[in-house]
């Protein structure tokens, strides 16, 4: 079996879908990997230390593969070098997006959305939503501390004292959890928010105030099994926030 590792064609995306490790697992299955040129370097991964774990490199890597991984679901102009009947495995985001699946069907390719992988404990090393999230989650605090031009942390100084930023944090799932933690680290004020009555804890835990309009509607917006209601006519799984 043949499994191709696509380089994104997006200019914006510096990810890619294998590492060395995942390379020895594939191997280590009998499976041979192929992989476009540069697919890895915007994640630091040149194609010298994918070679090392076993990996082919070539321009011609999805030729004839029976399986394409990748991060972002393939654009019309990648689909004409995928076989008939190839696997093709990445972030669909089909909603919204029927055209594009369209295309993929007319390709004739079969498409697994790893964003639709069944939340349960079989499934948590491929649960792509919880561990993206987790980085965009530290990513946000990053960023915004870039944009606001000044220090996190309380300074106290022969010139005065400046007094700790202040950050809120809306929705803790496992993005907003990731973002407290981070801007705690830096030295923040942080303050959190969610609509689910439990999640108070955890964002006192690590160390941030929890605010909230704790009426009756607030009280009720939680089921048994600690997730938060939601309209029984959605079908579309739940988002990260």
């Amino acid at each position: 079996m043949k499994i191709a590792v696509a380089k994104e064609i997006d200019p914006s995306e510096p990810r890619v879908a294998v590492s060395p490790d995942t390379i020895k697992k594939f191997k280590a299955l009998g499976a041979e990997v192929a992989v476009e040129p540069g697919a890895g370097i915007k994640s630091g991964l040149p194609d010298s230390e994918l070679t090392a774990a076993g990996a082919t490199v070539s321009a011609d890597a999805l030729k004839d593969a029976d399986i394409i991984i990748k991060v972002k679901r393939p654009e019309a102009s990648e689909l004409s070098k995928y076989k008939r009947g190839a696997l093709v495995i990445a972030i669909m985001d089909p909603y919204g997006n029927e055209a594009a699946l369209k295309t993929m069907a007319d390709a004739g390719v079969s498409a697994f959305a790893m964003e639709l992988m069944p939340r349960i404990t079989r499934a948590q090393v491929m649960d792509v939503l919880s561990s993206q999230a987790n980085l965009a989650g530290y990513r946000a605090v990053i960023e915004g501390a870039e944009a606001f031009g000044r220090a996190f942390p309380m300074m106290m100084t022969a010139a005065g004292t400046v007094p700790a930023a202040k950050v809120f944090v809306m929705g803790v799932g496992v993005a907003g959890l990731q973002a407290i933690a981070t801007a705690r680290r830096l030295g923040a004020v942080v303050t959190a928010t969610d609509v689910r009555p439990a999640t108070k804890e955890q964002v006192e835990s690590l160390g941030a105030k929890f605010l909230a309009v704790e009426d009756e509607e607030f009280k009720n917006a939680q089921t048994a099994g600690a997730t938060p209601r939601r309209c029984p006519r959605s079908t579309r799984p739940s988002r990260p926030r």
